[in-house]
């Protein structure tokens, strides 16, 4: 490619990590598209010579990367670069307590962290934004993205200063909120709720974030250890806006139900290990345990949906061989695979595909996951109900069925 640039590094050091470190499913000519990408930069960049920035290289970068197939592998901007720092090391950092999903109509809140500036404002879980700092988030009509997102909130938090939203509940009338932001832990640890159901009890409802924290396992089991203490007759686990994170743990996570063997294959090498009990072992102690040396006995949901990526689909593969049954919509699909966190010139990071996914014979992960319940969430009865239509055809499946913790 004629002429440096901050656009052509950033772009040769992407393709040339594509090039020889990918081992996904993809089976496109990698060095194909990184030539004929190259081409599609040059032009781009030809208007702006060796000043050709970044953004310009993320874009075409995008397009090759949409080409390739594999939504596994992606670039970051060094905003998002940071934010994956700061959740990985747990670091405190200004937050209004909230976690965001792009909905039609606004930004779908999805989690509060208890104590968070947002939950003494009242905010609550599937309330709807429909205005922030006076802009409408999310999706339109149609189902396109509008500009401010998920990401873009975080990036607002980020500037310590008060934001203005409006709070859509079901029953209630609209109501605007000038949030705060306080240092707050940049990751949301999974969060136990009950729910009684006619039929299964007093029902365990364990909302799990991510599995990016390194003691994401640990926290799960406090949370089921508590559910246990307090009386839980089945459980649920949702995930439906878990994008994924740590392998290790969310292996150790899904042997809660039962022993779990995983094992990985990349470009040279294979390698194996397994979870007991909520932790991580060797792949030959899994192998060896017991099928009954669990912790939940009980009967068992896992709500999913377009929002469950990764380590999220492994979870939910793992605990539904186990017994659990999977409720929702159809997961996002790179669930037979693993990412290695590459850092690009610039403060940028590709998340690059480096293993493929098998179970204990050697069999393929499913990349996706196609519900046992058929169940979408559906965000009008959500919003101006307050019916959760995901959750209470869980809660239906589970009365069906016999067992206790």
């Amino acid at each position: 490619m004629a002429g440096a640039s901050p656009a052509t590094d950033l772009y040769d050091s992407a393709t040339q990590a594509l090039e020889t470190r990918y081992f996904g499913w993809a089976t496109a000519d990698r060095s194909e598209l990184a030539r004929r990408y190259a081409d599609v930069l040059a032009e781009r960049c030809a208007p702006q010579g060796d000043a050709c920035d970044y953004a310009t290289a993320r874009t075409v970068l995008g397009e090759l990367l949409t080409e390739l197939g594999d939504p596994h592998t992606n670039v970051r901007d060094p905003e998002g670069a940071e934010r994956l720092r700061e959740v990985s090391e747990n670091l405190a950092v200004p937050r209004t307590g909230v976690r965001t999903a792009r909905v039609v109509g606004g930004l779908l809140v999805v989690s509060v962290t208890p104590g968070s500036p947002a939950d003494l404002a009242g905010v609550r879980k599937f309330d709807l934004l429909t205005r922030v700092n006076g802009e409408v988030p999310g999706k339109d009509a149609a189902g396109k993205n509008l500009p401010l997102g998920p990401n873009e909130f975080v990036t607002l938090e980020r500037r310590a200063a008060p934001l203005s939203v409006t709070v859509r509940r079901a029953g209630v009338p609209d109501r605007d909120l000038t949030l705060t932001t306080a240092p707050l832990q940049a990751r949301d640890e999974p969060t136990l709720g009950w729910v009684e159901s006619e039929g299964s009890g007093r029902v365990a409802v364990i909302d799990f974030p991510s599995f990016l924290p390194q003691d994401s396992s640990e926290l799960f089991l406090k949370r089921l250890t508590e559910a246990q203490a307090g009386g839980a007759s089945a459980l649920v686990v949702d995930l439906r806006y878990n994008g994924g994170g740590s392998l290790g743990e969310c292996v150790a996570a899904a042997s809660v139900f039962a022993p779990v063997v995983y094992q990985s294959r990349w470009q040279g090498g294979t390698s194996s290990y397994g979870g007991v009990r909520g932790e991580e072992v060797r792949a030959a102690v899994a192998r060896t345990a017991a099928p009954t040396l669990n912790v939940w006995r009980g009967p068992a949901a896992v709500l999913v949906g377009p929002g469950t990526a990764s380590c999220a689909e492994v979870f939910s593969h793992f605990a539904r061989g186990a017994g659990a049954v999977v409720v929702g919509e159809a997961t996002r699909g790179v669930g037979n695979s693993g990412v290695q966190f590459l850092p690009l010139p610039g403060g940028n990071l590709l998340s690059l595909t480096v293993l493929r996914a098998f179970d204990a014979a050697g069999e393929p992960l499913p990349a996706a996951l196609t519900p046992d319940v058929a169940a979408p969430t559906d965000l009008t009865a959500l919003t101006t109900r307050g019916e959760d239509t995901t959750l209470a055809a869980a809660l239906r499946r589970l009365a069906a069925v016999d067992g206790g913790p």
